[in-house]
């Protein structure tokens, strides 16, 4: 499950290193526009796993999973050896498209399986492993540039789907028996869609969801520029960044020791309060210091805001498809697409509204955190 989730990260994290380059290489006439690079993947992301959750309930997980990596595999080719940025972003398109699959049918396989905390705690332990991605991802990008060319990034990518591929033929089995599965029908997609958010707890889980994957999606768009640019790191912006990823995967890992203790909603309340609370602290510091405050109070803002973030995400997850086990796939597929379709609109936004400070960055995640802790609070009263 975590090589399968990998693919998804990689995709974004090697990339952050040479998205300037990528930029250059291909003519954009704006720093932000590189940005684009990482935006339109989730926006092939969003709208394959509308496809692939529901068909997954309808002929199990397995072959979806592979239609899916083969789009992957060929979006991974366009991008390769696009010669204009049109070319490159019509190749993000489809790696997003093709990754959903994994993405959306990893998680439906354990929830065929496990319900509740010990699924939470599955999940936990699976990005606690999968973490390590996005730790080595820039590194691996920055590595590959300094001896070779940004195309060489795809072409790993495109190895590692061919990897994956061939580990599901060989090892996983289909989780989905044949009188669990239901039919495709636009009747039965609508008639899903409707049960998702009558379900108050999906409701609410998937629009949070939506607004703190916003928040850190406008992270992923503009951290190459804050930290490479802005605070002039240059090829130590990998370090600097796997150092931030690392505090999402102690969390996920801690989250999955306590969750069961705890429970998920009051972790996710007080890790949510925890976020709300630095960013708006730290948001007034850095006015204060015109935008760019020392490297140090970045660092430490980020290594408690993304370790709140690490028990959120596994948590939401867990707490918005655990009423709508008899339809996880396609409930999978629909809450994924919907939180990432909000967190795209609102991750583009604070991306391009980036100006050379970190301010626009910190009044997103202020103002979503305090959003999501009332979105809470008024759907669950």
């Amino acid at each position: 499950m975590a090589l399968l989730q990998s693919l998804v990260a990689l995709s974004i994290d090697s990339m952050l290193p040479a998205l300037s380059i990528i930029g250059e290489d291909l003519g954009t006439n704006n720093r932000n526009d590189n940005q684009l690079i990482i935006s339109f993947l989730f926006l092939g992301f969003a709208l394959g796993q509308l496809i692939f959750g529901p068909i997954s309930d309808a002929i199990g997980r397995k072959k979806p999973m592979y239609i899916g990596l083969t789009i992957f595999i060929l979006g991974s080719i366009l991008s390769m050896i696009a010669t204009n940025y049109m070319i490159m972003l019509t190749g993000r398109v489809l790696q997003g498209f093709g990754a959903a699959a994994p993405r959306v049918l990893s998680l439906a396989l354990v929830r065929d399986q496990y319900t509740g905390r010990q699924m939470a705690k599955i999940l936990s332990f699976v990005m606690s492993i999968f973490i390590l991605v996005p730790v080595l991802a820039p590194t691996i990008g920055q590595l590959i540039l300094y001896f070779t060319d940004w195309r060489t990034i795809f072409t790993l990518l495109l190895s590692l789907a061919i990897l994956a591929f061939c580990w599901l033929f060989l090892r996983q089995p289909e989780t989905l028996p044949l009188s669990k599965r239901g039919t495709i029908s636009l009747k039965f997609f609508l008639k899903s869609f409707i049960e998702c958010f009558k379900q108050k707890t999906t409701l609410c889980y998937t629009i949070t969801s939506g607004f703190i994957f916003g928040a850190f999606m406008g992270y992923l768009n503009s951290v190459q520029q804050i930290l490479q640019i802005q605070y002039n790191l240059g090829i130590s912006f990998p370090i600097y960044f796997g150092i931030l990823a690392l505090s999402i995967g102690a969390s996920s890992y801690t989250n999955s020791q306590i969750v069961v203790q705890y429970g998920m909603r009051l972790i996710c309340w007080k890790a949510l309060q925890i976020l709300s609370l630095t960013s708006l602290i730290f948001l007034f510091f850095s006015i204060y210091h015109l935008g760019t405050p020392p490297l140090w109070s970045f660092m430490t803002w980020g290594l408690i805001t993304f370790f709140c973030i690490g028990g959120i995400f596994s948590n939401f997850n867990t707490l918005a498809i655990e009423p709508l086990g008899h339809i996880a796939g396609t409930a999978s597929a629909i809450i994924g697409s919907c939180t990432t379709l909000i967190a795209l609109i609102l991750g583009a936004s604070i991306g391009q509204l980036y100006n050379g400070t970190v301010i626009p960055l910190l009044l997103g995640f202020a103002f979503l955190g305090i959003a999501s802790l009332i979105t809470i609070k008024v759907i669950n009263k």
